[in-house]
């Protein structure tokens, strides 16, 4: 595995063999890196993209990560995600509410790039248009990246990355997943949630056990 400060180009997707490789050094910890779990690694293994490292992210779109494109987070994108999660230090509360910002600034960031300042809400493959649309395992895929961005960073105060959670295990649900954060203190998961909201709107934070009650 590369210094977890040298970029990783994902626009051509590496072989089985070397993705897993280099998913195992990040499981194992080295101390430059952010170790990951085995469900947040899924995220990547399942679709053949390298996790993100701190100077660099696979953007998933076109539902299941059909489409991608590489974000490499330049001096200016540092600065400016700093500054918005700063602003959150005061409390756990004010730091999801940051994180909510750094999510719309995302999305602001790679909307014009990739297309998907044209999507909408809850945008699955009914609407035919996937060219500029998330699908949930995009924009759960999209998020974990960006919070683990801001983990390796060292950002965070008062959360870390959690495992994704998933719902619509019964008849009055529809399938859904989402990002999550864990609040260090009380050990409470946040739903980090973007696929509800449309271009620029802030993404859904509440606790999982509400979050999974949804639909």
């Amino acid at each position: 595995m590369t210094d977890a400060n040298q970029s990783i180009r994902v626009r051509r997707t590496g072989f089985a063999g070397g993705l897993a490789a280099a998913v195992l050094s990040l499981l194992a910890g080295p101390a430059n890196s952010t170790e990951l779990s085995a469900g947040v690694a899924q995220l990547y293994t399942s679709v053949s993209i390298y996790p993100p490292s701190a100077t660099s992210m696979t953007v998933c779109y076109g539902f299941v990560c059909r489409r991608r494109e590489t974000l490499d987070f330049t001096a200016a994108d540092r600065l400016e995600l700093t500054k918005i999660i700063a602003a959150g230090h005061a409390n756990a509360a004010a730091e999801r509410a940051a994180v909510q910002k750094a999510v719309i600034w995302f999305d602001r960031r790679m909307g014009p790039i990739i297309g998907t300042d044209k999507r909408v809400a809850k945008a699955d493959f009914r609407y035919r248009d996937d060219k500029h649309n998330f699908d949930c395992w995009d924009t759960t895929r999209n998020t974990t990246s960006l919070l683990l961005v801001l983990q390796q960073w060292n950002l965070f105060k008062f959360h870390d990355v959690g495992d994704p959670h998933y719902r619509g295990f019964s008849w009055m649900q529809t399938p859904h997943n989402t990002a999550v954060l864990v609040e260090r203190a009380t050990k409470v998961e946040w739903a980090v949630d973007l696929w509800p909201r449309g271009y620029l709107q802030p993404p859904d934070v509440m606790p999982v056990t509400q979050w999974v009650t949804e639909d």
